[in-house]
């Protein structure tokens, strides 16, 4: 018997905007893999969108993160110990980031280090 598989929920998303931008919302929401959908007929998880399939998530996660503390990689770098070739391997990844450094990547960036080992 195959094993549970988790799918994530679907969310609804609404925007508010001006009414004239409404068909270049909605381009640029599809040029990123988002599906419009009538109520329905279903919906996929964003990360099942095209634009998201092959992205490293805990990577991404650190480059997040980095961005809304306004750090820069070499910044992170020396906040933590971790040399910035190594963070830039793990948000591309291309390096696995491991609890040592989630733990000090996550004491920078304000965040539970599990989300930095999560996919």
């Amino acid at each position: 018997m195959p094993g549970h598989m988790k799918k994530h929920p679907a969310i609804n998303v609404t925007f508010n905007g001006p009414v004239a931008l409404i068909g270049q919302a909605l381009e640029a929401m599809q040029a990123l893999g988002f599906e419009r959908v009538k109520e329905g007929d279903g919906s996929i998880f964003w990360r099942d969108s095209a634009h998201f399939k092959d992205l490293p998530f805990p990577g991404a996660h650190i480059a997040g993160f980095r961005h809304r503390e306004g750090l820069t990689q070499e910044a992170l770098s020396s906040r933590t110990g971790i040399p910035r070739r190594h963070i830039s391997e793990m948000e591309n990844g291309k390096r696995l980031i491991g609890k040592n450094n989630a733990r000090k990547l996550a004491k920078v960036l304000n965040v539970d280090s599990r989300l930095l080992l999560s996919a």
